[in-house]
């Protein structure tokens, strides 16, 4: 039975990531660099994953839905989200790094705390 079913059509999906510049890869197989779209031929499902460079990744899920036509419309192909938009997030730096910079900022606070000589403001108590 499945030798009469026509394979699926394909329909352009556009891939948009903020910023732009992202890698984007299907989990049906083609890819591009964001902003930009390419033909999809799938019904159902798929996801696409979103890279850039010192950016987390991230994986959108699309659905592609065919809306079947009567004698008064024709059939049509729903893809949701339309456009596939990733907002990436920047890399966080490693935990070490972090601790290191409240070190070195919480070390220069108290030389900063000080009134300078001959203010008229008495020094903070601690």
């Amino acid at each position: 039975m499945d030798a009469f079913k026509s394979a699926p059509v394909p329909v352009t999906v556009q891939f948009d990531s903020i910023p732009p510049g992202a890698d984007v890869v299907t989990s049906v197989g083609p890819g591009c660099k964001t902003p930009c779209s390419i033909p999809i031929a799938t019904e159902g499902s798929f996801s696409a994953t979103f890279n850039l460079a010192k950016y987390q990744p991230m994986t959108v899920p699309v659905t592609v839905t065919k809306v079947p036509g009567d004698f008064t419309t024709a059939a049509s192909t729903v893809v949701d989200p339309s456009p596939v938009v990733a907002e990436l997030q920047p890399m966080t730096p490693p935990r070490r790094a972090r601790k290191a910079a409240a070190k070195k900022r919480a070390a220069a606070a108290p030389a900063a705390a000080e009134p300078a000589e001959g203010s008229p403001f008495p020094a903070p108590a601690r």
